[in-house]
């Protein structure tokens, strides 16, 4: 497409002397401007769909793809429901639950709000997050009515671990001649888990389903079932699949887009507007093309005519100039890419050179409700932000080349 002799001109442009100086400053910026905004947007993408991915994995992880609710009052009989549930196709697993508020109080004193799940215990072995997550002690020993697995940073508070107690009161309390009193139980902790998840290492503890049942005084019943399918994705066509198998069971389900929708949307807007945003960093970028390529062409009005005068034709100008466009706009966002791509791959150790560095927090799991921060690279994505810096790179360069190969070689030369 480019002649050595249209490469070689193009190239001897770009390297401006010292009297095109500002030329050359102008033509940097937009070179750095692409290279920045490429490499951004890779990163914040990255981020946004890592932090989405991770969310998504340990809430669903945790809690479970559809939920099965009684109509009113608790679920009976769930174990033959749950039977049923796990027969239907796309059903991977449904585990009774006992759900409840508690207060946990520690042998040091403090106190904290907690989710309470019940649990049974072969269920919860086969729970791959909190299996694989176990710190300390075993769910070997999560059995009978004394155990309780709670998180890392919930032991961390109270300063307990594998063998103290953790105290839960309830506030569903016992009424007597003297008022309602109320349930107050302790449990030895037996395991401790670090999902990862800052909300679910500080506010979930786990008991045996009977002693669950026991506590909350559901002694044949359940708050739900749990269920889980074979793909996110697919969770409400199964929930459909569920209550057409099961028309006469009174129960109603709740799938995760249902139970999370307002969150979930929430991250997918703000991924959406950051990416509108950071693309605005590549159009600034590409104006400088257009300016520093307008000024070029301003500048080498002379010889311009003289290459049109010694044969060189309008479509050789054309793609003179576009070239040098054009290899601002390529090389800028190569090297986007790899500033892009190197960053996601290391956030975490950079993170942590980071927090080293100045000596505080920079990703606050209280804030943020994960440890770690993610970063998944999405190849599509990455695809398209390429994509973009090129076209408009290129779209960039269309006018000021038009306008170098549309002089009049006659006019320039009688203006000189």
């Amino acid at each position: 497409m480019f002649t050595p002799f249209e490469r070689m001109v193009a190239f001897r442009y770009l390297r401006a002397r010292r009297a095109e100086g500002f030329i050359s400053v102008i033509a940097w910026f937009s070179f750095i401007g692409i290279a920045l905004g490429v490499a951004t947007l890779i990163i914040v993408m990255s981020v946004m769909g890592g932090f989405r991915v991770e969310l998504l994995g340990r809430i669903l992880g945790l809690n479970g793809h559809i939920g099965a609710f009684a109509v009113s009052g608790n679920l009976t009989g769930y174990e033959a429901l749950a039977q049923r549930i796990r027969s239907v196709p796309g059903v991977v697993g449904a585990t009774p639950l006992v759900e409840g508020q508690a207060l946990a109080t520690g042998p040091e004193g403090g106190a904290a709000g907690v989710l309470v799940r019940g649990m049974a215990p072969d269920q919860m072995r086969a729970r791959r997050i909190l299996a694989d997550n176990i710190i300390e002690g075993s769910l070997d020993r999560f059995d009978g009515d004394d155990a309780i697995v709670i998180g890392t940073r919930l032991a961390q508070r109270f300063r307990i671990g594998p063998g103290d107690r953790l105290t839960l009161v309830s506030p569903q309390g016992m009424s007597t001649a003297f008022g309602t009193v109320p349930r107050i139980r302790a449990y030895r902790v037996v395991a401790t888990f670090d999902i990862g998840m800052y909300e679910y290492d500080n506010g979930f503890v786990f008991l045996p389903l009977a002693a669950a049942q026991v506590y909350f005084q559901l002694p044949d019943a359940v708050t739900q079932i749990e269920i889980f399918v074979d793909h996110p994705d697919n969770a409400r066509r199964i929930g459909r699949a569920i209550r057409d198998a099961l028309p006469d069971a009174p129960i109603r389900l709740v799938d995760w887009t249902q139970a999370n929708s307002a969150f979930f949307a929430a991250v997918q807007v703000e991924r959406n507007v950051m990416f509108l945003i950071l693309s605005l960093i590549i159009l600034v970028a590409a104006f400088n093309i257009i300016s520093s390529l307008i000024m070029l062409v301003k500048d080498k009005t002379r010889a311009i005519a003289v290459l049109r005068t010694m044969g060189a034709t309008r479509g050789a100008v054309l793609r003179i100039f576009l070239m040098c466009g054009a290899a601002i706009g390529v090389i800028g966002t190569l090297l986007g890419f790899v500033l892009g791509v190197v960053f996601t791959l290391n956030i975490e150790a950079i993170r942590e050179a980071l927090q080293t560095l100045l000596g505080t927090q920079v990703f606050q799991a209280e804030v943020y409700y994960l440890t770690r921060l993610p970063a998944v690279l999405n190849w599509r994505e990455v695809s398209q932000v390429l994509a973009m810096a090129l076209g408009l790179s290129l779209l960039a360069t269309i006018y000021p080349a038009w306008r170098a190969a549309s002089l009049d070689p006659v006019e320039a030369l009688r203006s000189e």
